[in-house]
């Protein structure tokens, strides 16, 4: 691929946050921004030079979109494969690619794929209707948690089934849609790895950060994780391994357990930038945001290597209504531009930095 140029377009499928830190990143490199998603007035159009307002299966304007930029890229994993297909048969790149796409958007296929290349999931069974869960539930020990193969983040539409009596209640609850149900996990702690890739096959991770979560939701990640080198060295070969097998081309988060004995358990993984990946700008040499536009525009990658300890702390639902007045010295904040705070919705984060990285 020839290194896409500054003052050229990236187009971004998606108008959330995540795309609106993109469009930030590449503006900052000298690109222009065009964002493409069915929402009005959405965080990431207001930084842009252009907002495509359709739907994902609009081929005619997608594929207006697609000619009007030298590459593009998508903010998160649920944009239908049917747009991708779209895209790439204009043949301009976007990165990720459909692949990421399709494997990362059923959990079934995720963790299949994931135990193909050996990266060891939780113990799973595919569910298809509530006699498949009683079949499932003693063979994983008794106890399983039932998550439906497509769509839901953050806990939601998920359901614990720790006896028999629990099943019709946790397959109404996730509405009869088709699930995994997964062998409860004694982890010690939840870590994430962040890593890029390029399109000339260059990878780089960032030191894994330990991840606290409250209903379901990213809280914190810290940087040191307090585990050993030789886990961390783990962690980040498998998110290496990951994205060779997928030919992925960006920035993708794999998030493990960490089991008492420094072994590893892949959760999931999301073919993006990610919040668990928010404290890198300000703590870090390159960012997640930076390194993303500079794999999928055909550039070296950027250091990764980290400059501060740091937490980042997600801003939910109220929480983002936050006085700056509050803010420490070594606190940076970040707004999403989102006009209203629900509960649950992610609003902004703070990073803190904690002390410069000891050597």
């Amino acid at each position: 691929m020839t290194p896409v140029a500054p003052g050229s377009v990236i187009g971004i499928l998606g108008g959330g946050q995540l795309g609106r830190m993109l469009a930030n990143a590449a503006q900052r490199l000298g690109f222009d921004v065009d964002i493409y998603c069915p929402e009005d007035d959405p965080p990431a159009a207001r930084v842009a030079r252009h907002h495509w307002k359709g739907a994902y299966d609009n081929k005619a304007l997608l594929t207006e979109f697609a000619e009007a930029c030298a590459v593009i890229t998508l903010e998160f994993e649920n944009i239908p494969v049917i747009a991708a297909d779209v895209i790439e048969a204009t043949g301009h790149h976007l990165y990720p690619g459909a692949k990421s796409l399709a494997v990362s958007q059923d959990r079934a296929e995720e963790k299949a794929f994931l135990n193909d290349i050996g990266i060891a999931t939780a113990d799973y069974r595919v569910i298809n209707s509530d006699h498949d869960i009683a079949k499932a539930l003693p063979e994983l020990g008794g106890t399983g948690l039932l998550k439906p193969r497509r769509d839901g983040y953050d806990g939601k539409g998920q359901a614990w089934v720790r006896s028999p009596d629990d099943i019709a209640a946790a397959w109404a609850g996730v509405g009869a849609a088709p699930c995994v149900l997964e062998a409860p996990v004694p982890f010690e702690r939840e870590i994430s790895v962040i890593v890029a890739r390029s399109s000339r096959g260059e990878t780089a991770t960032w030191a894994p950060p330990q991840n606290m979560h409250r209903d379901g939701i990213l809280a914190t990640s810290t940087v040191p994780s307090g585990l050993p080198l030789d886990v961390e060295q783990a962690a980040r070969e498998k998110a290496i391994a990951l994205v060779d097998a997928l030919g992925h081309v960006g920035v993708l988060a794999l998030e493990l357990f960490v089991l008492p004995d420094g072994g590893l358990l892949a959760n999931e993984f999301a073919p993006r930038v990610h919040n668990s990946g928010h404290w890198t700008p300000e703590a870090c040499q390159t960012g997640q945001f930076e390194q993303h536009i500079r794999a999928i525009c055909g550039w070296p990658l950027g250091d990764t290597r980290r400059l501060f300890d740091a937490e980042m702390e997600n801003l939910i639902g109220e929480a983002g209504n936050v006085d700056p007045a509050t803010l420490a010295p070594g606190d940076v904040l970040t707004l999403y531009g989102k006009h209203e705070a629900r509960p649950g919705r992610k609003m902004g984060h703070i990073t803190r930095r904690l002390a410069p990285r000891k050597a």
